[in-house]
């Protein structure tokens, strides 16, 4: 039995969502600008100290569950990005330009909010000033994106107590 294609949207909205927590964005940006994060002690705390220590542990287990990086227990190096981790950081890059060359969503957003921005679905509604009614370019390159990692749309995100806080918009 295949699945509804309302179940499809909704995986893929689903995986939106997660694949746009700020955290995430921070910790996958940071592997890709800076190489691995040691194993050493505070390493991860000193890299990604702007993330509280919930949202730095909610980053990691969802980055783990969709296979964007894994750990090396006894490596020098302990969380690296795998390929699909390296495609996703890329994607990050160009939807932060795509949203940065149009001044969205704000003329000074930061980079989590200009990737948030542009890889949502795009409605047009009140509140997304400049939305466009298609897809946006980054949008489609999520959706190919997604297209060639499917674990990412089959995997259920673990819920933590700060994925409420994590899912909101960076300021």
């Amino acid at each position: 039995m295949t699945a509804s294609p309302r179940a499809g949207i909704l995986r893929e909205r689903r995986a939106m969502r997660a694949l746009t927590l700020p955290g995430l964005i921070r910790l996958v940006t940071e592997i890709d600008d800076n190489g691995p994060i040691s194993r050493h002690r505070g390493s991860l705390q000193g890299a990604l100290g702007d993330l509280e220590t919930g949202q730095l542990r909610h980053a990691i287990d969802t980055a783990r569950d969709l296979g964007l990086i894994h750990a090396r227990g006894h490596a020098q190096a302990r969380y690296q990005l795998t390929a699909s981790g390296q495609d996703l950081a890329e994607l990050y890059d160009s939807a932060a330009r795509w949203a940065r060359t149009r001044q969205l969503p704000s003329p000074a957003s930061d980079f989590i909010a200009r990737v948030q921005y542009a890889l949502q679905p795009q409605d047009g509604g009140p509140g997304r000033p400049g939305a466009a009614t298609e897809p946006s370019a980054p949008h489609e390159a999520l959706s190919e994106w997604l297209t060639a990692h499917p674990r990412v749309l089959h995997q259920d995100v673990a819920r933590s107590s700060h994925a409420a806080q994590e899912s909101g918009r960076a300021a």
